[in-house]
């Protein structure tokens, strides 16, 4: 198992890589938020040779115009990895089942050579999800041991704490595979 974490604004720029195979970064929220540190925290993963990810969290609506503003803001090397936020909103709404299929398919036809998964909690995979559709892999948040989300679908990340950081596990052999697997050799 590989070890990252995920961050937002709400982390340092400067977060710790140490023991790390991978960060993802949060680069956009509906049509109008771009994470301030995007730009630096992109460069310290790059610096520490992490293999990096970026994520959009989903709004209900807008599909085209989310996908259109993701791939706009997020940077593009090849090897990135492009993941969808699927969760409740601050509004208390959230994405519907296909919404959330045609903005992956959007931002897959936006950025083709780019591997773009699905992060959910386990009771939206569980009780929300009706298509089980997760663009080229599952990133999973349930907060049980590492590497053993109580679900039976294939996965490629697991977010299992998010104290104090949100640490994640990657199911690869190997960094190298898991940079591979991202189109980044």
């Amino acid at each position: 198992m590989l070890r990252g974490i995920d961050v937002s604004a709400y982390q340092s720029s400067t977060y710790g890589t140490d023991g790390l195979s991978f960060v993802f970064i949060k680069a956009t929220e509906g049509r109008s938020y771009v994470n301030p540190k995007l730009a630096a925290q992109t460069k310290h993963g790059r610096d520490a040779g992490l293999v990096v990810g970026f994520y959009h969290f989903l709004w209900p609506g807008n599909l085209t115009a989310q996908a259109e503003y993701f791939v706009g803001k997020a940077p593009e090397k090849a090897g990135d990895i492009l993941a969808v936020d699927w969760e409740t909103t601050g509004e208390g709404t959230h994405a519907t089942n296909a919404e959330k299929d045609r903005f992956i398919r959007k931002v897959k036809e936006l950025r083709p050579h780019h591997k773009v998964v699905l992060y959910c909690n386990r009771n939206f995979w569980l009780n929300v999800d009706t298509t089980s559709y997760a663009g080229d892999g599952l990133w999973i948040a349930d907060y049980v041991s590492a590497g053993a989300p109580r679900i039976q679908a294939d996965w490629r990340f697991h977010q299992y704490t998010d104290d104090p950081v949100d640490k994640n596990v990657a199911d690869f052999a190997s960094k190298a595979a898991l940079r591979k697997w991202a189109g980044g050799e």
